[in-house]
């Protein structure tokens, strides 16, 4: 018998692997010290009962089958199932058994961190596949209606209009921009927290000055009733990516217009220094709360302010999320008198750029 030969006995003593031998009956008559390694099971705690009182009682009708099988003399290879440790949680064990006369000499080997690698690597691949499904409903299911409604609102708008009808259609248009700012947005955050991350294209930008003015312009419309003061003065080209750092900007003034007071302009300033680019944006008002502060990078945070309707609370998040793509960082500073939010990144690409068009 195996334990009974000097070779037989040192691999019995020392190997990782759980051998056993099972009577024809199913109980085990003989078990290595690998049990009480790795399921924490004394040999009295085993030996002498069936090895059904062990198992997951899911893995139950199935472990039935293949003793059956092995009693009608056929070996069993690679048969897995859960093993109950001492302590109450499950192992799983890889099995291979073979049948001897009226008994049968059985090895396990514990294959739980594999499987629960497998079960993690298929949950990711789950989780990538719905986030393909998200990122189609985004891009496809809800912006091709929106994209249909806002050329039908055009089309309407070159006929002739009523006052009433045209202030009707102006309020369509806005919608349809603020809904597909909406969906700009929740694509940002899926691919922040779904995907690879924000996509930022960096290029030697040559005109970053008149897209900031331009982005400020934008937000002006926006929001009449507030006052803008700009100043830029930085080199240019920027190597960066334009259509996110005016998101950027973007943002981050819309949130000072929501936050700030109406009684001093929102201040925009862009610089160098210190082989920095920085762009901070600054309101007029009443401090951050010290209980806020520590969530305002957080996605779907929003803070009181005078719209409290607007936005789903991304609009830092996403900032955040673009100054960190650029190798940068936003941060905040707020007292009782004015909050400033300043973004920072390295200038890089330009000395680049200015040997290559040297040479």
């Amino acid at each position: 018998m195996l334990e009974k030969t000097e070779k037989g006995t040192f691999t019995w003593q020392v190997t990782p692997d759980l051998l056993g031998i099972l009577d024809k009956s199913g109980l085990f008559t003989h078990t290595n010290p690998a049990w009480h390694t790795t399921l924490g099971i004394l040999p009295e705690d085993i030996e002498n009962k069936p090895f059904f009182e062990f198992l997951h009682p899911d893995d139950i009708a199935a472990a039935e089958i293949a003793f059956q099988d092995i009693q009608n003399g056929q070996p069993i290879l690679n048969y897995i199932n859960r093993y109950r440790h001492a302590d109450g949680s499950y192992r799983w064990l890889s099995w291979n058994a073979v049948p001897e006369g009226d008994r049968f000499f059985c090895s396990a080997r514990d294959v739980t961190e594999a499987k629960e690698n497998e079960a993690a690597l298929q949950a990711m691949e789950e989780k990538a596949r719905l986030r393909e499904q998200f990122m189609a409903v985004l891009g496809h299911d809800l912006r091709n209606p929106l994209a249909a409604i806002g050329a039908s609102a055009r089309i309407a708008a070159r006929q002739p209009q009523t006052e009433k009808s045209k202030e009707m259609l102006d309020a369509v248009g806005q919608s349809v921009r603020r809904m597909s700012s909406l969906i700009d947005d929740v694509m940002d955050f899926a691919r922040a927290r779904l995907g690879a991350g924000i996509v930022v294209k960096r290029e030697d930008v040559q005109n970053l000055r008149s897209i900031l003015a331009r982005t400020v312009q934008e937000v002006r419309v926006s929001h009449p009733e507030a006052t803008f003061r700009e100043d830029y003065a930085f080199d240019e080209p920027m190597n960066c990516d334009p259509a996110r750092i005016s998101q950027l900007a973007s943002n981050l003034v819309s949130n000072a217009v929501h936050h700030g007071s109406l009684n001093k302009p929102v201040r925009i300033k862009a610089e160098d220094k210190d082989g920095h680019f920085t762009l901070s944006v600054t309101n007029a008002g009443a401090a951050i709360p010290d209980t806020a502060r520590h969530l305002l990078f957080e996605p779907f945070v929003r803070l009181e302010g005078r719209q409290d309707g607007e936005g789903l609370g991304l609009g830092l998040f996403i900032a955040n999320e673009i100054a960190q793509r650029h190798g940068g960082q936003l941060s905040m500073s707020s007292d009782e008198t004015e909050t400033v939010f300043t973004f920072t990144m390295p200038r890089v690409g330009i000395e680049a750029s200015a040997k290559a068009s040297i040479a």
